[in-house]
């Protein structure tokens, strides 16, 4: 058996000497006895993988709300896609691939359903804006249960940290976090343009061709040419960084998703109902508390957060099913026909 004291052994002499080794996390907010078999970060992603808001994300919408089709991106092969690509980018820097691993699996475990018409909807609400990365954290820390019965999933630091810093104004502490903070970037720029000209939203010959002449004109290309030049720049640096031509040919590209598919495309043309919904939830569980489950009231005296909480959780299609169950009249037939 390959032990936890022989793959922290390995790490020491595998890895960086920038890499986060497993033997000098931080610990955990509260002390827990070590698994023999598993290190702290590899335990981390297992009680990830294996929890509820982990299974949800395969019915929370990336982009295109209720698309007609089986190929076009979820939340959940979002999140695959940003660990397969930071797993490599990890293993090639020789960095520490289990907290990369595990930070990408959990980044966005606090999206809302439908996507970020959901984030957009539940600001309108509160009158604060909701921030995913956020409320990823709260997810881990406070919303999820283990098995146990036990509040949150008592995450590594470094892994929380990577979770709510994936996105925003401070980077992780981390080298690993900052592998996630831009293989995020690459994977949803990449599938977005993959899923829009699947969708008939874009045509390959509307992307900025300067951009394509150095990034490549298919979706394995551009990955590729992003990914090799993410370890050529940070190779035993102390960040994660890019070239300034492929950042800027990067971000040309997502100028162009901002401006021809994420506002104002036929494919969000859906969103305006989605925000609807999700404020008629709102509202209906403000005035219907004990509609909610009590694990969401059991940890937070605010009922408006609470509400909140519960629908941030929830996937597109259970937030429809409730729409139509609070919402829309049940026909009712007479018996007597």
């Amino acid at each position: 058996m390959f032990s936890r004291v022989e793959q922290l052994a390995w790490e020491k002499e595998k890895l960086s000497n920038f890499a986060c080794l497993s033997a000098e996390s931080r610990g955990r907010k509260k002390a827990e006895a070590d698994c023999d078999i598993r290190t702290i970060f590899q335990h981390d992603r297992d009680r990830i993988i294996h929890s509820k808001a982990f299974r949800r994300l395969k019915h929370k919408t990336q982009v295109f709300i209720a698309p007609e089709g089986d190929h076009y991106r979820t939340r959940l092969t979002h999140t695959l896609e940003v660990s397969q690509i930071a797993r490599t980018i990890a293993r090639a820097l020789k960095l520490n691939e289990d907290l990369v691993e595990a930070i990408a699996l959990g980044h966005d475990l606090g999206h809302t359903p439908f996507g970020h018409a959901g984030e957009a909807a539940l600001t309108e609400i509160t009158g604060e804006e909701f921030k995913h990365n956020l409320q990823s954290l709260r997810v881990v820390d406070l919303i999820e249960k283990r098995s146990s019965g036990s509040r949150g999933l008592n995450l590594s630091i470094e892994v929380r940290d990577g979770i709510v810093n994936h996105t925003g104004d401070t980077k992780p502490l981390t080298l690993e976090g900052q592998i996630v903070r831009i293989a995020d970037r690459v994977a949803y720029i990449n599938h977005d343009i993959d899923d829009a000209l699947r969708a008939g939203i874009i045509d390959a010959s509307d992307l900025p061709q300067d951009a394509i002449s150095i990034l490549g004109s298919t979706h394995s290309e551009r990955i590729d040419v992003m990914v090799r030049d993410l370890i050529n720049s940070s190779w035993q640096q102390e960040e994660i960084k890019r070239s300034a031509e492929i950042k800027t040919a990067t971000e040309k590209l997502r100028s162009f998703l901002f401006q021809n598919v994420y506002i104002g495309s036929e494919g969000k043309s859906e969103e305006g109902k989605a925000k609807r919904l999700l404020k008629l939830l709102y509202d209906f569980f403000i005035e219907h508390l004990d509609y909610i489950p009590d694990e969401y009231l059991e940890f937070e005296k605010n009922h408006k957060q609470a509400v909140i909480d519960y629908i941030a959780g929830m996937t597109d299609r259970y937030a429809i099913n409730l729409g139509q169950k609070y919402f829309i009249p049940t026909p009712w037939f007479d018996k007597n026909r």
